[in-house]
């Protein structure tokens, strides 16, 4: 943990199914001090409150913060702060007031948001598409999200799911289940457990549930046996992703498109194929369209979250 002035600060706050991440933001972007606590999910929602409530507390220089942003899973209502939806890694989360709820319990305005436009914010503002009047955002790891901006502005949609692109439909994935409910969404192909779940179907290694031993396993020389499998599960999963992204570029016409997440770090065995596969797939107009890599890593969680504060709302 690192000490700074807190003059001009902000909190953010990223909430997960197994931690809470809390930190005091610049205005300019920087990360001074944070602090990590485990999520108590399994105690439900004021549980959860509580925990935030006393991450935050224990953040050195935060009485002088100007307010504090939540990034956390599920379908959030960004104009009221409340969660619409979640999944089962925060049972009864959905229902939750967070905006007030927290500023009940810390005396502070809060704004809240789904996690991937969080990301996505946090990209827009301090990272790789800094400066862009339009980019695309996709973070992938356990799940895949992410935020379409243009005119420099993050889109939320009617019913606050713009940006969830994990669940467009494509063939690769036919009939495999999706962290939704439902079947044939990209986020079971091409996300971390997708991945990883294809390697032990193609390798019959059925001790592997981590998606870096996969990686690892791809940048072996052999071609064959769990080295090739491990190849072949990545370059699946990214290809799919590569022409999924490709569909949005032919009609959004981003500037950019940044890909960030756990599952976009793992190197070259994921981020040629994805590549390979989106360029094969844009339409002229953006054919000199590439993806970059993120560029805060496991940071822009929490300082997408405080961006929030500095959001244009008009």
């Amino acid at each position: 943990m690192s000490t700074a002035s807190a003059a001009g600060t902000l909190l953010g706050v990223d909430v997960g199914g197994t931690k809470i991440a809390a930190g005091l933001v610049s205005y300019d972007g920087a990360l001074l001090t944070s602090v990590v606590r485990p999520t108590p999910a399994a105690q439900g929602p004021a549980a959860v409150l509580d925990a935030i409530a006393a991450a935050v507390t224990a953040l050195p220089g935060r009485e002088a913060a100007d307010g504090l942003g939540i990034g956390t899973g599920g379908v959030i209502d960004r104009a009221r702060g409340v969660v619409l939806s979640a999944n089962d890694l925060l049972p009864g989360w959905a229902g939750t007031r967070l905006a007030e709820e927290l500023t009940a319990r810390l005396g502070l305005r809060v704004a809240a948001d789904n996690d991937a436009n969080v990301f996505a914010l946090a990209e827009q503002t301090y990272g790789a598409g800094a400066g862009c009047d339009s980019a695309l955002y996709v973070s992938v790891g356990t799940g895949i999200g992410g935020g379409l901006v243009t005119g420099g502005r993050l889109l939320r949609g009617a019913h606050w799911t713009a940006g969830e692109f994990g669940h467009i439909a494509v063939p690769e994935a036919a009939g495999r289940p999706c962290n939704c409910g439902r079947t044939g969404h990209l986020e079971a192909v091409s996300s971390g457990p997708a991945i990883t779940a294809r390697f032990r179907e193609l390798s019959g290694e059925t001790d592997v549930h981590d998606l870096r031993t996969v990686a690892s396993l791809a940048e072996a020389a052999e071609a064959a046996g769990p080295a090739g499998a491990a190849g072949v599960a990545l370059a699946e999963g990214a290809a799919a992703l590569g022409r999924a992204l490709a569909g949005l570029v032919n009609t959004f016409d981003p500037e950019r498109v940044v890909v960030g997440g756990g599952v976009a770090s793992v190197g070259s065995p994921f981020w040629e194929p994805l590549t390979e596969a989106f360029a094969a797939e844009l339409l002229p107009g953006p054919a000199a369209v590439r993806p970059v890599l993120a560029a805060l890593g496991p940071r822009a969680a929490v300082i997408g979250a405080a961006a929030l504060l500095l959001e244009r709302r008009d």
